[in-house]
């Protein structure tokens, strides 16, 4: 095992103490209750599903069938759950709670939301948002059932700075990138805003569970038959989920519905998952040049997609030069 692996572990199992610690999981019986954590799981289960069996919620639960039968004889015994058949299934008992296990749910319910509750208050403002974005997080990733939902919007207040910093720090750990390259696009971001025209330009934010994960530009030229698509990325943890893709045929589309002929985009050789997006989209490699940009040695590229009447190759490789010039 590595170093890093047992840092994660060691990680990992430092908060299951904490934790357990925190909200009483350790205790034989939890906060003010006669029931186990166990115990408590199936009556959640029980009050939150239609007459379920003691099948399905050894299922949901992961438990074995032992335990399970073990857990509802003494549930049954309290005068806490009782069955009876199902009458589409001969074999099969639905579960549900007594009048009484109705009550003693209620007072554990109270109480756990009163435990949950105290935890938050304790726990400073920014804190306690950190605690709930990460619980989040953590619930998600071991939900199987989970599909990611990836939501497109227009700039809000924040964006660009934001997307300036994750532009900036992703490229400098993925390729090396110096600071020069914040700076340009911190430049991009400033005259986009200050020469937005709704009638040329255009930008997209791509979300997931509220957060930002990608971004795509629309920016008007001195031509008013070319645009530039610029500033496309996607965070990490989103990648392979077609979310580049969906941002450049939105950029296209959008290019298209305001009467441009030509898309262009400027890129690095090195940005290689990035070009497939562009080739995949129909775009041409038009020019390109051996530039040591942003601390690195690379090839400066410049790929051309015609929304109309197509030019002569020679016409637009002199036009992508002069902006390559501007940039």
């Amino acid at each position: 095992m590595s170093q890093d692996t047992e840092q994660q572990v060691a990680l990992v199992r430092a908060f299951n103490r904490v934790y357990t610690r925190r909200i009483g999981l350790l205790h034989a019986h939890l906060r003010d209750s006669v029931f186990t954590l166990s115990e408590a799981r199936i009556l959640y289960e029980i009050v939150n599903r239609d007459c379920p069996t003691a099948a399905e919620i050894a299922r949901a639960l992961d438990l074995d069938r032992g335990q399970m039968s073990r857990t509802l004889k003494r549930l049954g015994d309290q005068g806490v759950v009782e069955t009876r058949d199902d009458p589409s299934h001969g074999r099969h008992q639905l579960l549900s709670l007594t009048a009484s296990g109705r009550a003693a749910y209620a007072a554990l319910e109270a109480s756990t939301q009163e435990a949950v509750r105290s935890l938050l208050n304790s726990l400073p403002l920014i804190q306690r948002q950190q605690f709930l974005d990460a619980a989040a997080t953590i619930s998600r990733m071991f939900d199987v059932n989970a599909q990611p939902e990836v939501t497109f919007r227009s700039l809000k207040a924040g964006d660009l700075g934001l997307i300036v910093h994750r532009q900036a720090v992703l490229y400098r750990d993925d390729y090396g990138y110096n600071e020069s390259y914040e700076g340009l696009i911190a430049q991009i971001v400033a005259d986009f805003r200050q020469a937005f025209d709704p009638a040329r330009d255009d930008a997209w934010v791509a979300e997931m569970h509220g957060q930002m994960v990608g971004s795509i530009f629309l920016v008007h030229t001195d031509d008013p038959q070319v645009a530039k698509l610029r500033l496309l990325y996607v965070e990490p943890d989103a990648r392979g989920l077609g979310i580049g893709k969906s941002l450049v045929e939105t950029c296209i589309a959008r290019a298209r519905a305001l009467g441009y002929g030509r898309l262009d985009l400027w890129t690095d050789n090195v940005l290689a998952a990035a070009r497939r997006v562009y080739q995949r989209a129909g775009f041409k490699l038009v020019d390109e040049a051996p530039a040591p940009f942003f601390g690195t040695e690379s090839m400066s590229q410049t790929w051309s997609l015609m929304l109309g009447d197509e030019i002569p190759t020679s016409a637009a490789q002199q036009r992508s030069r002069k902006l390559m010039q501007r940039m």
